[in-house]
């Protein structure tokens, strides 16, 4: 039986939200915006997911100066999972300025795919890092919440 990955879990309270990092040698893997267990996200991400907040120090640094208005861009490496189009959409999203907002299909349009709003606002909601890529800032063309 192959080996699970072992991965770094932090948990950092703040305002009523708890957020849970993962990480592995290379970077963030995960964020999780609502509080659950080490050992529910060990099964989520079919590896061993261990306390080690001293690993995870940069990153929870880099969350905290964001949540205090110290900090507008994170600079931590990122370890995640994606197709190549998800991939291509969380990049145009990293660019998208603090206190910006984007629609889905401006992003389409940035990565040459324009009929593929839907398609964008999947991978959007497929964004296994939220606020370190700014999932927060896109929104439909007409300035409303959107529902994908």
């Amino acid at each position: 039986m192959p080996r699970r990955e072992r991965l770094y879990g932090s948990v950092i309270g703040w305002e009523g939200w708890q957020f849970v990092l993962v990480s592995s040698p290379k970077g963030l893997r995960y964020v999780e915006l609502h509080g659950v267990p080490l050992s529910e996200l060990s099964k989520r991400l079919n590896a061993h997911v261990a306390p080690d907040d001293e690993r995870n120090l940069p990153i929870l640094g880099e969350l905290r100066e964001y949540l205090t208005g110290e900090r507008e861009r994170f600079s931590v490496p990122l370890d995640i999972h994606g197709t190549p189009f998800q991939q291509s959409v969380w990049k145009a999203i990293q660019g998208v300025p603090y206190g910006k907002t984007t629609s889905y299909e401006a992003i389409a349009r940035q990565i040459r795919r324009p009929k593929a709003m839907r398609a964008v606002g999947q991978a959007v909601g497929a964004n296994p890092v939220s606020i370190f890529i700014p999932c927060h800032r896109i929104i439909g063309k007409d300035g409303s919440l959107t529902g994908y």
